[in-house]
């Protein structure tokens, strides 16, 4: 081969490293430790990083992985979201996330339980306006499971509490509100009917409120039973009551880790920078 082939053969070369993979077969992508990418991820194309660090940070429990997110009332408020401007629901949370400006968005979470319609079938505030009743009927499945709870909050104070004692005990209504089941903790106890490491493992979330007054909200990674999962919230965030949110639907949005769940959800709880916050 004369020097000249020799020449452009390599730049031919060095062309095809640089240019994109033929579309083909979906590529496995991995973490920088070599794991697999987390089921419900969006890996390719990475979405828009948000300035500030997170306040989420990946931990692990009882040989479980699991994703910690925190709100503190100094820097962060709550609110709530379920339908967009057309009246429908969101449906994802990357339907949420183009809605609004992720410069201001902390993170968010699926949060509540809801019907095929994806709208809450128990008490739900948002923005100060009750669009769901308090629900305290008996029934199937984890929401039904009693006692469940009400995570709620106005301005920087935010509670979990069980449904009756939230009916009997709060009588202005709270800017935010969902409600889920069962409680994970009550008193600092495991709920009555939650084993101390069930069968029962899947992806689940929670929320917990600590005595400082900042909200834990945990996701597991890998199938957690409800067990641990109160465990965590009660040995290693020191909250005494916490409550489930949901299961193998449980997702998260992380703008500044650039991590964004696929999934269905209904309602959504977001965590939102507090302007002086976001300005610094």
């Amino acid at each position: 081969m004369t020097r000249a082939s020799l020449l452009t053969a390599g730049l031919i070369l060095a062309l095809s490293a640089c240019s994109e993979a033929p579309a083909g077969d979906a590529v496995v992508t991995v973490n920088l430790d070599g794991s697999p990418v987390k089921r419900g991820t969006s890996p390719s194309p990475t979405p828009s990083v948000a300035a500030g660090p997170s306040a989420c940070r990946s931990v692990t429990f009882e040989t479980v992985a699991l994703t910690h997110c925190i709100a503190d009332p100094a820097t962060h408020a709550i609110t709530m979201a379920n339908l967009s401007a057309d009246k429908q629901p969101f449906g994802s949370l990357s339907a949420f996330a183009g809605s609004v400006d992720p410069e201001r968005i902390a993170f968010a979470v699926n949060g509540g339980m809801y019907g095929d319609d994806l709208k809450p079938i128990g008490y739900y505030v948002q923005n100060g306006e009750r669009l769901g009743e308090l629900n305290r009927a008996n029934g199937d499945g984890n929401f039904y499971m009693k006692p469940n709870g009400v995570f709620f909050g106005t301005g920087n104070t935010w509670r979990v509490l069980g449904s009756n004692t939230f009916f009997e005990t709060v009588g202005d209504r709270p800017n935010f509100g969902t409600q889920s089941g069962p409680l994970l903790l009550i008193d600092g106890k495991l709920h009555p009917e939650i084993q101390a490491d069930g069968p029962s493992k899947a992806i689940r979330n929670g929320v917990g409120v600590d005595a400082s007054g900042k909200a834990h909200f945990v996701i597991s990674d890998a199938p957690v039973s409800f067990g641990q999962l109160a465990r965590f919230f009660r040995d290693e965030l020191k909250v005494s009551t916490a409550l489930y949110l949901d299961g193998q639907v449980s997702s998260l949005w992380d703008p500044a880790s650039g991590r964004q769940d696929k999934g269905r959800v209904g309602p959504i709880i977001v965590v939102t920078k507090r302007e002086k916050a976001a300005a610094e």
